[in-house]
Formats: C-alpha cells, sequence, structure tokens
C-alpha cells in the first residue's frame, strides 16, 4: 500500500524543475527545490553501460545535453560528467537522489521501458533501494517490469503507468498491443496497489473500475491549477509541473 503521503503531497514531475532558473528536469537542483517546497517526487530511470540506474528520463541524450546517443551506451562515470543543458549540474545516479532525498519525501520512481526487455534495470534498482526507508514506490508503462519488481522488491508498493494508448502515439507496438494495454488487464497480476494514469483518460471505466476496488488513482501530467481541479475529480492525486501545486491538510 502506499504511503499516505503519497495522496496528500502533490507529485513533481521529473522534480520540481525551471530551465529558466537552471533546475533542469531530474537534476539534482531539482529534487532539492521540491524537497523544499514540501512536494514529493517523480523521477525517471535509464540504465547506464555498466549497469547503473541513473535519473534521465529519456533513452538518448540529445534534449537534454549537448551529447547525443543512447544512454545505455556510456557508463555511469561518463554519464557523471555529462552536463544537463542550461546547467552546471550533471546526470545524477539513483544512488546519489536517494542520498540525497534520504526519506524526507515519498519518491516516485518510473523504471523506464528498456529495449530488449533483460530485467537488468530492475535488477539494479531493486539493489539500489536495499535499505532506503523512506516512503518510496515503482511504477512503469511496461507491465513485465512492475510484474518483476514484485518478485525482486515485494516490500515496495508498486503501480502501472497507464495511459490511452492512442496507437498514433504508439506506433511501436502496433494497434493490438495498444487495444490491449488501454484496458490495464495486468494489474493484479503485477499485484499493483495503484496506477499513474493520462490526466485526459480519466474519465475511463477501467479506470472507475480500479478505483472501485482500492486502487489509488494518481495522474499525469497536471501543468495549470484548472487542470488540478478537473484531475481531482477522480484523481487521488496528480503529478504536476510548470506552477505550484497546492499541499492538502
Amino acid at each position: 500500500m502506499l504511503h499516505p503521503d503519497f495522496l496528500r503531497l502533490p507529485v513533481a514531475h521529473r522534480a520540481l524543475h525551471d530551465r529558466t532558473a537552471g533546475r533542469i528536469e531530474n537534476s539534482r537542483a531539482a529534487i532539492r527545490a521540491a524537497m523544499k517546497a514540501g512536494y514529493a517526487i517523480e523521477i525517471d530511470l535509464q540504465l547506464s553501460a555498466d549497469a547503473v540506474p541513473v535519473v534521465f528520463h529519456d533513452d538518448v541524450l540529445d534534449r537534454l545535453t549537448g551529447q547525443a546517443g543512447p544512454v545505455a551506451a556510456r557508463t555511469a562515470a561518463e554519464l557523471s560528467q555529462i552536463v544537463l543543458t542550461d546547467s552546471v549540474e550533471t546526470i545524477p545516479t539513483l544512488a546519489e537522489v536517494l542520498e540525497i532525498v534520504d526519506g524526507q519525501v515519498p519518491l516516485l520512481i518510473e523504471i523506464k521501458d528498456q529495449t530488449p526487455f533483460t530485467g537488468a534495470l530492475e535488477r539494479a534498482t531493486a539493489k539500489a533501494l536495499e535499505g532506503y526507508r523512506g516512503p518510496v514506490a515503482l511504477m512503469g508503462f511496461n507491465p513485465e517490469t512492475v510484474v518483476l519488481m514484485a518478485d525482486l522488491a515485494p516490500h515496495i508498493p508498486r503501480g502501472i503507468t497507464t495511459c490511452d494508448y492512442a496507437p498514433g502515439d504508439w506506433p511501436e507496438l502496433g494497434a493490438e498491443a495498444c487495444a490491449r494495454l488501454r484496458d490495464i488487464p495486468d494489474y493484479d497480476r503485477a499485484g499493483a496497489c495503484f496506477i499513474s494514469h493520462q490526466a485526459r483518460d480519466l474519465d475511463r471505466i477501467r479506470v472507475a473500475d480500479l478505483k472501485a476496488q482500492g486502487a489509488a488513482i494518481l495522474c499525469w501530467t497536471i501543468r495549470t491549477p484548472q487542470e488540478e481541479a478537473t484531475a481531482r475529480r477522480v484523481a487521488d492525486n496528480v503529478t504536476f509541473e510548470g506552477y505550484d501545486a497546492s499541499i492538502g491538510a
């Protein structure tokens, strides 16, 4: 079950980033800013060439750094030297982020899908989280990630990141796989206790069914107070960016 603060504290998407202030998404500065503001934090994990989980959203370096090519082609030491664009910071490891957060606020970790799926990132994530005592939860779009984490770290709450799976947004999956995943069929198999669902699709009947069965409903990504108010008609909490979300009592 999720720690209650995952439902009370709005979740800062990729931490409390603001590029104009030099706080790049998933950076140490964005994480520290979210902690100072009292928010829960969502981060993303990719895997380095030497099997170290690093905190970075994309599977390639191009958008967020002056480098190009796959994250997975660089070692953790090499990635630690790559400066994030419009910042003086470099790419952190999961271990570094865990040391910074140190249980002070909830940490929602999205394990990004790896191609091919080998379970290497999942195993490395479970290893890094051994002994971590703060509020933490794990999720991923790939149901197999969540199923594997049930075996590797059964004590850590887990959920499935979900959406409307519009085929045009997921050309690599194909229409048949999109239709299957849209119905969130692996929720029980993964032993999940929550979903993090696309905000524009919260009115889906399957979301209501899961909520009625006791699933916590998080959502992504909220960018205005108006969007937040609409999402909270269904969602128990929001993942937000670009404004200051209100912290409930």
